[in-house]
């Protein structure tokens, strides 16, 4: 499992610190890097996944520069620095079903767009509108990029993109997003 891990970092597919266990971290990057490569997402490293992570591929982010981008088609989310893809995670976005909020109807989406963070909240669990989030970054009205504990690899959320809060502490203890921060949703 080290090796795997080993590869899935090297590859940008981000699993925490290599500790040699298959744990839920390295389960969200075996589903991003199965994603990334276009390959089933079943968790399993298997030998289609090993092979696409043997190549080094990493996805290629919409804009250059520095800032976080939400693929919400593929549900990944890429930290972008100088261009390049620095670290890719599974992501859930909007599950494009109906629900309702305080008598009103809506749709679960994520909107497109360019965006930039307006508020942050780093003190822990946050009850939101709409659920808990850890530690968010929102960047569009409500939607944020924050922490959960539910990170399927389908789109599942009202629209926020959601990551692992081991991710969520790796973003504030980084500072791969701030105040101002460009959140690029395509």
């Amino acid at each position: 499992m080290l090796a795997l891990q080993q590869q899935l970092s090297a590859a940008s597919y981000w699993c925490g610190n290599p500790d040699g266990g298959f744990g839920h971290l390295t389960q969200q990057a075996v589903w991003a890097a199965q994603k990334a490569n276009g390959l089933v997402v079943d968790g399993v490293a298997g030998p289609a996944t090993l092979a696409a992570l043997a190549t080094g591929f990493r996805p290629a982010p919409a804009a250059g520069g520095d800032h976080v981008e939400v693929h919400v088609g593929i549900d990944l989310l890429l930290v972008v620095r100088g261009g390049s893809t620095a670290i890719t995670l599974n992501t859930s976005t909007g599950n494009g079903e109906p629900y309702e909020y305080q008598g009103g109807d809506y749709v679960a989406h994520t909107p497109a767009g360019d965006f930039q963070v307006w508020y942050t909240d780093a003190s822990g669990w946050r009850e939101g509108e709409l659920g808990e989030l850890y530690r968010p970054m929102f960047y569009y009205g409500d939607y944020a990029i924050h922490g959960s504990e539910s990170i399927p690899p389908w789109p599942a959320s009202h629209g926020c993109a959601r990551i692992s809060v081991a991710a969520m502490d790796m973003f504030w203890s980084q500072s791969l997003l701030a105040m101002g921060g460009r959140v690029l949703v395509v």
